[in-house]
């Protein structure tokens, strides 16, 4: 979801704070446990809360078209969004993306401050298309960092969506895109098979 229909929370919460160590995304570390371990490290030692978080978060916009984009497939297509995001911290981008369908993870909160990253399953997103597919669904998956890469691959049809270029040209065998014409484009392309 962060990336591709959302602004980063933990980029913004970097651009907030200006805590170099929180710029660090999905699109840099491979190891998710190494990545929310380390954002829960700085969280704490910095004293950040979830309320200071989630009022970071409130005024976030969509990405500029991903609204109009969710509501086109949505009203061809069932969308859910496999994020590796936080209930807690995203409720209000849900509500602007329209509230489709998102599957993510939860925190473990206590007295407003994070505990612990509460993973659903590990590698989630590739475990839920995997079961998609077994209930007989074509999952067609569309994704922008290095989490994401499991689920493409698991997928009927994978896209990398304005992905950086290290994973671009690491993951040559997925095809990429920037704009969302043209991930729409893909999509109706693959369905069509």
């Amino acid at each position: 979801m962060e990336g591709v229909f959302t602004p980063e929370i933990w980029l913004e919460l970097a651009d907030h704070t200006n805590i170099e160590g929180l710029r660090r995304t999905t699109r840099d570390e491979p190891n998710y446990e190494v990545l929310m371990s380390g954002r829960l490290k700085i969280l704490d030692e910095h004293g950040i809360t979830l309320s200071d978080i989630v009022r970071l978060v409130e005024p976030l916009e969509p990405l500029p078209g991903a609204v109009e984009f969710l509501h086109s497939v949505r009203s061809e297509y069932s969308v859910v969004l496999l994020s590796d995001t936080f209930e807690q911290l995203a409720t209000p981008l849900f509500e602007r993306l329209g509230f489709p369908l998102v599957l993510c993870h939860r925190l473990v909160v206590e007295n407003d401050r994070i505990r612990s990253a509460k993973v659903r399953i590990p590698d989630a997103k590739r475990m839920a298309v995997k079961n998609f597919t077994a209930m007989g669904y074509s999952v067609v998956a569309v994704g922008d960092s290095f989490n994401d890469l499991n689920m493409l691959r698991a997928a009927d049809h994978g896209l990398l969506f304005n992905a950086p270029e290290h994973i671009r040209d690491s993951n040559s065998d997925l095809a990429a895109v920037n704009d969302y014409d043209a991930v729409y484009s893909w999509i109706k392309q693959q369905t069509a098979r």
